[in-house]
């Protein structure tokens, strides 16, 4: 007699199909993944030639008004054409990425690492040392648009050490992020006289201070990213 219930060839049959459902589910969602990639950079590389072609060919002389008529008459003509997406803000982020990566090399390497709007937020950003630190962290954290945004508008890169140094040491600094990786102990660590960032004013005691700190300290941590940890913020003040 038949025992009730799946045989072991029906369970065999079953997990088969499971996974082979997710080894196939795999391979879809890594080809999509390679194609929004790849999309992205192929797009973000033609805002990169557009912003070029406009800054050389139309900017170059700096007649304002000039300039002024035909980037309306671009976005005009280019929404009519192929819709949404062309408006003269846009013609404007597509100049301004040129103005901040001139280099096509540095944006090769871009296009494959960051999405457009990543880009479009660091881009800017006024400050040259500032700009390179939020784009090296951003790539070796792969922080999201909405995470990058955060972290500027918390004023990360203020609160750390290394925004206190004179410019070549933060330069370097960033150039070991950027090449291996590393961050050092000014890019990670704040300036601890930073009292009106904790909240604090007037007369404060030892216990507050170091509660603040703690407290700071454990949330800067958190925002620096994946390879780091805050175990406990726990202390003993007498």
């Amino acid at each position: 007699m038949r025992a009730a219930g799946k045989s072991k060839n029906d369970t065999r049959i079953t997990n088969f199909n499971t996974n082979f459902y997710k080894e196939v589910k795999s391979l879809i969602e890594e080809s999509r993944n390679n194609v929004a990639q790849s999309i992205n950079s192929e797009i973000t590389l033609l805002y990169w030639i557009i912003g070029k072609k406009i800054k050389s060919e139309v900017l170059m002389d700096e007649r304002a008004e000039y300039g002024e008529q035909t980037l309306a008459f671009l976005s005009e003509h280019l929404t009519e054409e192929y819709g949404r997406g062309w408006s003269d803000k846009q013609l404007r982020h597509c100049i301004r990425f040129f103005e901040v990566f001139p280099d096509d090399k540095i944006v090769s390497a871009l296009r494959r690492q960051l999405s457009w709007t990543h880009i479009k937020t660091i881009a800017y950003i006024e400050e040259p040392l500032k700009r390179d630190f939020y784009l090296e962290m951003c790539k070796m954290e792969h922080w999201s648009t909405r995470v990058l945004q955060e972290r500027i508008d918390s004023m990360l890169f203020e609160r750390t050490a290394i925004s206190k140094q004179p410019d070549e040491v933060i330069a370097q600094d960033i150039e070991l992020l950027k090449d291996e990786g590393n961050l050092t102990p000014d890019l990670v660590f704040h300036d601890p006289y930073l009292l009106d960032f904790l909240g604090l004013s007037g007369v404060y005691s030892e216990k507050n201070l170091g509660s603040a700190i703690i407290a700071e300290l454990g949330q800067f941590i958190i925002e620096l990213g994946s390879d780091f940890a805050f175990l406990s913020s726990k202390a003993c003040y007498h």
